[in-house]
Order: C-alpha cells, then structure tokens, then sequence
C-alpha cells in the first residue's frame, strides 16, 4: 500500500475511535503511526494531534448544533490545557525517542486498566460531585471546587497532548464523569471540544519548532474525518461495553510491542 493510501487508511482507525468513545483517538495514533508509517514520536506526536484535533472539532461542532457541548467547562479545561501544550512539545524535542515511547506505553497500559474496570454501580449523586447540573436552568452550577477539578484536568490533558500527542479524551472522558452528572453523550462531545482547542495549541507549537510533516499529516487527518462522519451513524448501532473491552485489550497488546521497541527487542 502506497503511503498517502496507507496514512488515510489509519487516520479513519482514529476517527472511527473518537467517534464511537469521545476519547481513545490520540491513543491510538501514536502507535499506528510509529509502527504503520515508521515515524519516531517526535513526529508522529503532533501528526497524531493534527487527526485528531481536525476530528475532534468535527464532532464538537455537530454537538454544539444538538445542544449537548457543555462551552463553559470545555473551555475552562480547553485554555488551561492549551497553556501547557507548547511545555509538552518542548520537552518532547529534547527528549530521546525510546524513553517517549516507554512513557507512551505505560500511559497505553494506564488507559485500558481503566477500561477494563468494572463501572461503578451507581452514578454519584449531584450533591457528591463538584460540578452539577442545576435543575433550574440545566446549567453546571460553578463552584472553586468546580473549577479547580476542570482546570486541573486541562492541565494534565494539556502536557500530555504536546508531551506525547495524545489528544487528552482518555483524562477528559474520566475526569468529566467523575466531576460532574452531566450524561455521557454530553460528557463525550465536551470531551471532543477540549480536545479541538488542546490540539490546535500543540499543532502550532509543534509546526513552529517544524517537527510536524504536513505529507503525512493531511492524508492522515482526512482519513480521521472522514471515519468520524461514518462513525457517528454507527455509533447507536454498537454495543459500547464490548468495544470499549475490545479496545482496552487491543491497547494492552499495542502497549507491549511499544515497550519491546523502547528497549530495542523490536526495530520495525
């Protein structure tokens, strides 16, 4: 396969992704690229966050129009995410290539644990969580414990996007649930719109240090998009717990080949 063929190939694999799970996307795309496209994660960082960003603001802009984008909190998380980003790709430029992709494993391994966990029981009450949903107006109800929690996850997701290029969903997605009431298609779409604008901030830092190979990345996010239209159609259609398994296991397995690279047992 060609590898402007190949590269649109993948990208719909991350598209597909993000549109099925609001996360898991960047998660991905560091490891078909590394692997599919051989490109060290220096490179396949941001290419990874340019797919998954063009995606994510898709599927942010398809929710805005249904009314389910919770804007305050994605942008409260969004501009402290963006902040860090540029740190996150600065210190991937001065760092080694096998001690990236340990780290980037081990993130892979701490995503699918997390997947494979049994949900809890119940949903917490509003009164339990910091951020709620009034029944007045529909509207989260600020509190500082309310904007510390989505801050504090903007900044983790933030580092993480330009450290490793992983669009931030798997911290976004847990964070929300855990932190507020809102319902998870809300959770997922606020979750995209994040990653939209924590993307766009680690894409430019990375395009202005001029680690980002445009050949690559283009075809590869138009595969992402493309994916994520087709994906939301099936979205209803499939049963989220098994593919949410399905995944996390496939994670594990990509997350064991990254570490045999990192320690040089793997070279292609």
């Amino acid at each position: 396969m060609e590898p402007m063929t190949l590269a649109i190939a993948l990208g719909a694999i991350i598209g597909a992704m993000l549109a099925l799970t609001g996360a898991g996307g960047g998660v991905l795309a560091i490891p078909l690229l590394v692997f599919g496209l051989h490109l060290p994660v220096q490179q396949a960082a941001p290419v990874g966050l340019v797919a998954v960003g063009l995606a994510a603001a898709l599927g942010a802009t398809l929710g805005l129009r249904q009314r389910i984008v919770r804007y305050r909190a994605a942008g409260l998380i969004g501009v402290a995410g963006m902040l860090v980003a540029p740190l996150g790709v600065f210190m991937a430029q001065r760092l080694p290539n096998r001690p990236l992709l340990a780290a980037f494993a081990l993130v892979l391994i701490y995503t699918a644990w997390r997947m494979l966990k049994r949900p809890p029981p119940s949903r917490q009450s509003p009164v339990a969580v910091p951020c709620h949903v009034s029944h007045a107006d529909q509207r989260l109800t600020w509190t500082l414990p309310c904007a510390r929690a989505l801050a504090g996850t903007g900044l983790i997701s933030g580092l993480l996007s330009g450290l490793l290029g992983v669009g931030g969903g798997f911290v976004i997605v847990p964070a929300l649930t855990r932190y507020t009431d809102l319902d998870m298609r809300s959770v997922q779409v606020t979750s995209l719109a994040v990653i939209a604008l924590v993307s766009l901030s680690g894409v430019s830092a990375a395009a202005w240090h001029g680690s980002l190979p445009w050949a690559v990345a283009l075809p590869f996010a138009l595969g992402a998009v493309l994916a994520l239209l087709l994906g939301r159609q099936l979205a209803g259609k499939l049963n989220a717990a098994r593919l949410q398994q399905a995944f996390a296991w496939f994670s594990l397995g990509v997350a064991a080949l990254m570490l045999a690279r990192a320690a040089g047992w793997v070279v292609s």
